[in-house]
């Protein structure tokens, strides 16, 4: 139901026989107001429960419901959920360790954070959220879902999810933990001089550890690189863009924004900095786990020909959430643009196709990456001999930046 609805049943309800129908529009802001504070008045002088109809409450419950019709990212964030939301871009807090998004209308899994207790419990990419402890959450709004996910280390939530891949339902009874991240995971040489680098998400010291990394690469003699960022739900903007000129000649452009003013929404991002890695081939690998920050450097690196992207379309999350903090501690997160890539390509609601499309199983993936996590496995969880879990979208990388090596010795053959 939409506010200009529920403010018209309410007035109607109340007896208001003056309300303006719903289908009117509004050509002035205080016409808006007085209608808003003629039910204001209403529910806070004749509610039932007088508890509920304060109005701090009531101002907060509208704003709430104003910023959740716009779209499933713009939120109304009251003095605590904004300090969790300060929290994040650190790379710590106290959670079950869920990056969620709302897809198809429905509370949807973008990533687990790897080594947190939902990862170990065996929650995946795509997994839809119906319940947290026994609530639906088909009402809820992003900012609500979090929260109740969100508590003290050592306190229990219980999840109730249904997987879309199998159409089982699963509850899981999940104790909090302190979470902290690691962007940046298993640098290592697989075979034949490529390189293996995975991230995990996109935080303050990304750009950094993934520079250093690359440098320890380089030591041991990489001649390409696979950069994994699946399962990879995003971050800050500032580090994807960070990463991505690391690998894109300065002035390259990485990214650009839309808005409708130009403050608030118009923006390019390009390759700066001294340190630009642009003399090896380079494979991206992505899933529908690809979101957001990760978008933005797979996207840029395939359209400056710089990367070849394997895997599945990614989760297809590209907008600005702009915060503006308020006078109590609150804040209101709001979308005020939109990301492209640099061949104006809209993220948001389509994802990044990959160049070469290979499917695999998600709990497949998941498995390999419980085994690196426990039992120190070859990064990526290349197959060992006589292994059933196979990581197709990583042999497919390691066996094109062979033939792209292969190539480059046949052409620099020929110019001798």
């Amino acid at each position: 139901m939409t506010m200009k609805k529920f403010f018209l049943i309410l007035l109607l309800s109340a007896g208001l026989t003056t309300a303006v129908p719903a289908a009117e529009s509004y050509t002035n802001a205080y016409d808006a107001i007085a209608l808003f504070t003629t039910v204001l008045e209403e529910v806070h002088r004749s509610f039932v429960d007088s508890d509920e109809a304060g109005y701090d409450q009531l101002i907060h419950h509208a704003l709430t419901g104003m910023l959740q019709d716009l779209d499933p990212y713009s939120q109304f964030l009251d003095e605590t959920s904004y300090k969790d939301l300060r929290d994040d871009t650190s790379g710590h807090f106290s959670g079950v360790g869920l990056v969620i998004s709302v897809k198809d209308r429905m509370l949807t899994v973008v990533s687990p954070m790897e080594d947190s207790p939902a990862f170990r419990e065996g929650i995946i990419s795509g997994d839809v959220i119906i319940e947290i402890n026994g609530e639906e959450t088909r009402s809820m709004t992003l900012s609500d879902a979090v929260k109740k996910m969100r508590g003290e280390s050592g306190t229990e939530v219980k999840l109730k999810i249904v997987r879309p891949s199998t159409h089982k339902t699963q509850e899981y009874a999940i104790t909090r933990e302190e979470i902290k991240v690691a962007s940046v995971k298993g640098a290592k040489i697989l075979e034949n001089g490529i390189g293996y680098l995975r991230i995990t998400q996109f935080n303050e010291p990304t750009a950094e550890n993934v520079k250093g990394q690359l440098k320890q690469l380089l030591d041991e003699n990489m001649k390409a690189l696979v950069l994994d960022l699946r399962g990879n739900p995003g971050g800050l903007l500032t580090s994807a863009a960070g990463v991505a000129e690391l690998f894109l000649p300065r002035g390259d452009l990485i990214v650009f924004t839309k808005g409708r003013t130009k403050e608030m929404g118009q923006q390019q991002f390009k390759s700066s900095g001294d340190t630009h890695y642009t003399d090896f081939p380079m494979a991206i690998l992505v899933d529908d786990g690809s979101a957001s920050a990760s978008e933005i450097v797979s996207g840029a690196l395939q359209d400056q020909k710089r990367a070849i992207l394997i895997g599945e379309k990614t989760f297809g999350k590209g907008c600005v959430q702009s915060i503006l903090p308020l006078g109590d501690g609150s804040a209101v997160k709001l979308t005020t643009a939109k990301y492209y890539t640099p061949s104006e390509r809209v993220i948001d609601g389509h994802g990044i196709e990959p160049d070469i499309q290979v499917e695999m199983d998600p709990e497949v993936l998941y498995k390999i990456r419980i085994q690196q996590s426990l039992h120190d496995a070859p990064p990526g969880g290349l197959p060992e001999s006589g292994s059933k879990l196979q990581d197709v979208q990583l042999e497919k990388a390691v066996g094109v930046l062979q033939g792209v090596l292969i190539f480059q010795d046949l052409v620099s053959q020929d110019k001798k």
